[in-house]
């Protein structure tokens, strides 16, 4: 089993999933992660403003930030060597890196039920003239 080590820019904490403003992208990274986990996937994660030792320590996360700088940032590295920058991986591509069997889509986590929203923008929607007056619902 390969061994995950993402390194991200600064982050007001551990995860980045804090304040009042949450980044969507790093909620699903979470939940990935803790998937990975889960599964006995071997992932690390290491903010660049709570670890910088870390990032210190790994010669290609030092020449990236060189090159690139923390702008370039996250990193991810699958066994030392360099598999995507500048993006959080998917859930499917953590999967193929831990060497574990087909990921299964994202879903809402225990307890939590979906409410299968749909794009109510196209014709029909509640703003949308309903009758030949030209009135509409909203």
């Amino acid at each position: 089993m390969s061994t995950i080590e993402v390194f991200e820019p600064a982050l007001c904490c551990n995860t980045g999933v804090c304040g009042d403003d949450v980044d969507q992208a790093l909620v699903t990274f979470s939940a990935d992660m803790d998937w990975v986990r889960g599964q006995g996937g071997d992932i690390a994660r290491f903010n660049l403003a709570s670890e910088p030792l870390a990032f210190a320590e790994r010669e290609p996360v030092t020449a990236f930030l060189q090159v690139s700088g923390s702008e370039g940032l996250p990193l991810v590295l699958v066994d030392g060597v360099t598999a995507q920058t500048g993006r959080y991986p998917d859930r499917a591509q953590l999967a193929k890196w831990a060497g574990l069997t087909e990921a299964p889509a994202t879903v809402a986590p225990a307890g939590i039920q979906m409410l299968g929203l749909t794009d109510t923008t196209d014709a029909g929607s509640c703003c949308t003239p309903t009758d030949t007056s030209g009135t509409s619902c909203c």
